[in-house]
């Protein structure tokens, strides 16, 4: 029997005995099944709950597509580039090119990061900044400028990851959560599969380039959704500017001060009328080349995740943002 008809049966097995389970009166059951190339919708779970005497599927409340969306639509974007426009509270996929195909993520990545610290600690948190956190030293990182001994609350560190995208604060909050950069890339994994995001791999909190670093549009969007699910986290992407005060090793008190990286919150570039950008994360390397996943909102509040990944430059990331956001009037009206 080949793999894939092996992974067929299995899940087949499953659900029968799932189904068999509600029948006769189990206790709630969970099965996860791992991701199956044939079948590109991340994985898939199901839960039995024996009272209810239902079972649910993992994606029920899920943009689910399978393949690309484009059909209606005016988008065009690069070759080489990636993306989608997810309706959250529709649960539709609005548009979609390439969203399983594997690419860089940059300083996306550090939205992942965020999720973990605000799952494992407390915006209150003392992180005290270690010798490998601050001594970031590859070309063109963006660093807040931390210092071993400095002291901070993981909510400064998040201001600092999420608005000026400083990767020594990244580097620092993953040292406080996961004991270890090595340590939080594993729960990095961890998380990423149970949330279905099965076609990525992380291999360091704050996205500096690395062959083995990579993610999906579709896993981006199952990151940023469960992100979003804590109202720290909405609030910190919301600003356009952060000041805060913290502690050196000497107990002498720092400043930072800085602003969003992201254009819409910038004023830099405007989305379409009757849209409104509520923030987002950005992300620029060599190889990943620019990235940006956003949420906003439509007049009637509606919320929407759209993310590119891989366009050539800056100046093309936020035109084609700005086109891909122009598709939400229309499908807002056609439901």
């Amino acid at each position: 029997m080949t793999s894939t008809n092996k992974k067929k049966a299995a899940v087949s097995a499953a659900i029968l005995l799932s189904l068999s389970c509600i029948l006769t009166g189990c206790t709630t059951k969970e099965y996860t099944f791992a991701y199956d190339s044939g079948n590109p919708v991340s994985s898939f779970r199901m839960t039995e709950n024996a009272v209810a005497g239902q079972a649910d599927l993992f994606a029920e409340d899920l943009c689910v597509a399978a393949s690309d969306v484009t059909e209606g639509t005016s988008v065009s974007l690069e070759e080489e580039s990636c993306g989608g426009l997810f309706d959250l509270n529709g649960c539709k996929v609005i548009y979609a090119k390439d969203i399983h195909e594997k690419r860089y993520p940059a300083s996306l990545t550090k939205v992942m990061t965020a999720l973990l610290a605000l799952k494992y600690g407390n915006p209150e948190d003392i992180i005290t900044v270690s010798s490998v956190s601050a001594g970031i030293t590859e070309s063109g990182a963006t660093l807040c400028g931390l210092k071993a001994g400095d002291t901070l609350t993981l909510e400064q560190a998040l201001n600092a990851l999420l608005i000026y995208s400083a990767n020594d604060a990244g580097l620092a909050i993953a040292e406080h959560i996961g004991g270890s950069a090595e340590g939080f890339a594993q729960m990095m994994n961890e998380e990423a599969k149970a949330l279905g995001a099965t076609n990525s791999n992380f291999v360091n909190p704050h996205g500096l380039h690395d062959e083995n670093h990579y993610v999906t549009a579709y896993d981006m969007y199952l990151i940023f959704n469960e992100a979003m699910q804590y109202e720290l986290f909405r609030e910190i992407i919301h600003k356009d500017v952060y000041e805060t005060t913290y502690m050196d090793r000497n107990g002498q008190p720092k400043t930072l001060d800085f602003k969003s990286t992201n254009q819409y919150l910038q004023g830099a570039c405007q989305a379409p009328e009757n849209i409104t950008v509520i923030g987002g994360k950005t992300g620029t390397t060599s190889a990943a080349k620019s990235c940006l996943i956003l949420l906003a909102e439509d007049s009637s509040g509606n919320p929407y995740i759209s993310v590119i990944l891989h366009a050539s430059e800056r100046s093309v990331l936020y035109e084609k943002m700005t086109a891909l956001l122009s598709e939400i009037k229309g499908a807002g009206e056609a439901d």
